[in-house]
């Protein structure tokens, strides 16, 4: 079973994303770290990068694959996870702690399921 925490709001590529005064917080979820397996590198984005929701946010690689990772919203990204540029294997230990980064929202028009429906999508 994954850990879906109650209080983030969560997309069907399987990024968590967390809305704090026009911020998203994002991350990768449970069920997403799980498939991968053993995360070795992160091709991280850079600062000021500005997409809309749904084009390539950035790359994790694993032992077993390289997936993209989502921009949940429309926004430019103030701020990329510092620990994660070492020890990217952080994320299979707690990726709901080890967030990947900050964008401030251009557009509170996204889509996101509720933790329910996120479980229901995983079928769980």
């Amino acid at each position: 079973m994954s850990i879906i925490p109650a209080d983030l709001k969560y997309t069907k590529s399987h990024e968590w994303f967390k809305v704090e005064n026009g911020i998203a917080t994002v991350g990768i979820t449970d069920f997403a770290q799980h498939q991968l397996t053993d995360i070795v590198y992160i091709d991280m984005p850079e600062k000021g990068t500005s997409k809309k929701a749904g084009e390539t946010l950035l790359t994790i690689e694993s032992v077993k694959s390289a997936e993209d990772v989502y921009f949940p919203v429309n926004g430019e990204i103030v701020d990329i996870n510092p620990e994660l540029n070492d020890k990217p294997e952080l994320v299979n230990a707690d990726c709901y702690k080890y967030w990947l980064v900050k964008i401030k929202i251009s557009d509170e028009k996204y889509e996101a399921m509720t933790p329910e429906e996120y479980k229901k999508y995983i079928g769980e």
